[in-house]
């Protein structure tokens, strides 16, 4: 994405096919993940909560909430700066409820966001909520997690075997609401092709589906990968909360 204001955009029909599900899981009966499906835009957003009840699913919901209200009609770098700020504000403000609730009160939540616009995608993250891209049949996982146990993976502390069980699997190291006081999000960009499929899903998803398993469920029917996502990790009796959203990049019209 430019990162210049292109004055002779003008929004265009959604050029994109999304489907956003989610479900507490096979054995939590509470749901702390919320998402954003605006294809209108070209964003889309998972975020999974932490620090419990009601505090965990504030700061989801916060999240959704702030990147669910950007006006339609925008430029795809006023998006963008509109991501950034309204993620910051959103920081700032879980930060300054965790202080007033006392200093064992955790509010944040992971995120990870999808941009998409003019043949390109960014995609922003904190946290260990993942985006997927399958193209020509092929999985590449486009973000990293921000984690422990991929710090020690790619430290070769520990090997993938290690990791799927390793005593720290849930720990983050970035998140929206929690310290530094400010937001650190990473960002990787790309060309968009007529037929790409992108997953975003929060962790319980894919610690209870292989990338084999989400590449062939991704790879189905689009109109409805998210619910064949969500009902495979449900079968696999996914432990922790689950969230999928799917979008297919659509042929330009003619």
């Amino acid at each position: 994405m430019t990162e210049m204001v292109d004055e002779t955009w003008r929004p265009t029909r959604p050029a994109f096919q999304s489907r956003a599900v989610t479900h507490a899981g096979a054995v939590r009966t509470h749901n702390e993940d919320a998402f954003v499906d605006r294809p209108d835009l070209g964003l889309w957003a998972v975020a999974d909560g932490a620090g419990g009840h009601e505090s965990g699913e504030v700061a989801s919901a916060a999240v959704a909430e702030a990147l669910g209200g950007i006006p339609p009609g925008l430029a795809p770098v006023q998006v963008l700066q509109e991501v950034r700020t309204r993620l910051a504000a959103t920081h700032n403000s879980l930060m300054e409820q965790s202080a007033r609730r006392g200093p064992k009160v955790l509010m944040a939540t992971t995120v990870v966001v999808l941009l998409a616009q003019q043949g390109h995608f960014a995609c922003l993250w904190a946290g260990d909520s993942r985006v997927y891209l399958l193209r020509d049949g092929v999985l590449t996982q486009v973000s990293r997690d921000h984690s422990v146990v991929e710090d020690l993976l790619e430290a070769g502390a520990i090997t993938a075997e290690q990791a799927v069980r390793h005593p720290q699997a849930n720990i983050i190291t970035r998140a929206v609401g929690a310290a530094p006081e400010m937001l650190d999000l990473d960002k990787r960009s790309g060309s968009l092709k007529a037929g790409d499929r992108f997953l975003l899903c929060s962790d319980g998803l894919c610690k209870a589906l292989d990338d084999a398993r989400i590449a062939e469920l991704l790879a189905g029917n689009p109109e409805d990968g998210a619910d064949r996502l969500i009902a495979a990790a449900l079968l696999a009796r996914a432990t922790d909360n689950v969230t999928a959203v799917t979008v297919r990049v659509l042929p330009a019209a003619g």
